[in-house]
């Protein structure tokens, strides 16, 4: 049976509305401005981007608005332990790809709980919900206060991905033509992220038939699976 465990204290992450754009730059532009709202009040802001290029894209753009950051993501390897360990300090705004800064706890600052936390902003939906939560869950830790927000836009590569190129096309199109935000349209772009992980899911069921037909024949003519290649 499963269990479920509780948290060793109650949660105090708030989320906050998804929003959507038409565009990449058009989302970035709104997730700056959210940036600077957060900076005013001294809250830590943590950025989480899917690509290298993006985070560095975003970093450009916070830098020409005046918004002092640390990008933590491959290239910043060797500062790793030192971005962390600030990320949590007043007034901090930290961009980060998904992978960097993995297995690594955000302390908050002494006072930062009391003006309501760490901001995590995550800017697209990666090919697991998976990746989103451990992004999420930077904030909020330990009973910690905390909030998120979700920034999607009509160009993001998980349309491409969950409905195909065809799909894809015609809303990165409607993105350009149609001002004005997209917030309505979230719950699709949840469902083509919902498409790439049952795809993920057959594929790993297929391939764990084909080897286990695999096995089966192997030892039907007196191979070891583990040992010998089968001809």
């Amino acid at each position: 049976p499963v269990v479920l465990v509780p948290t060793n204290r109650p949660p105090r992450r708030e989320r906050l509305p998804d929003r959507v754009y038409g565009t990449m730059v058009q989302k970035f532009e709104a997730i700056v401005e959210e940036v600077k709202h957060y900076n005013d009040q001294g809250r830590p802001v943590l950025i989480g981007t899917r690509s290298i290029d993006k985070s560095m894209i975003l970093s450009r753009m916070l830098t020409d608005m005046g918004i002092q950051h640390d990008v933590l993501n491959a290239n910043e390897v060797e500062r790793e332990a030192e971005i962390v360990a600030e990320a949590g300090k007043r007034g901090r705004v930290t961009v980060a790809t998904n992978m960097a800064g993995r297995g690594t706890d955000v302390k908050l600052e002494q006072g930062v709980k009391d003006i309501g936390g760490m901001h995590v902003i995550c800017t697209e939906l990666h090919d697991a919900a998976r990746i989103d939560r451990q992004l999420i869950g930077r904030c909020g830790r330990q009973g910690d206060p905390g909030s998120y927000r979700q920034y999607l836009a009509l160009d993001d590569d998980i349309l491409r991905t969950g409905y195909g190129i065809k799909r894809a096309d015609q809303l990165e199109q409607k993105g350009k033509s149609e001002a004005g935000p997209h917030h309505s349209l979230a719950g699709m772009i949840r469902r083509a992220q919902r498409r790439v992980e049952r795809k993920h899911f057959r594929d790993r069921m297929m391939l764990l038939h084909h080897e286990q037909e695999r096995t089966k024949l192997q030892r039907e003519i007196g191979q070891d699976p583990y040992l010998d290649t089968a001809e």
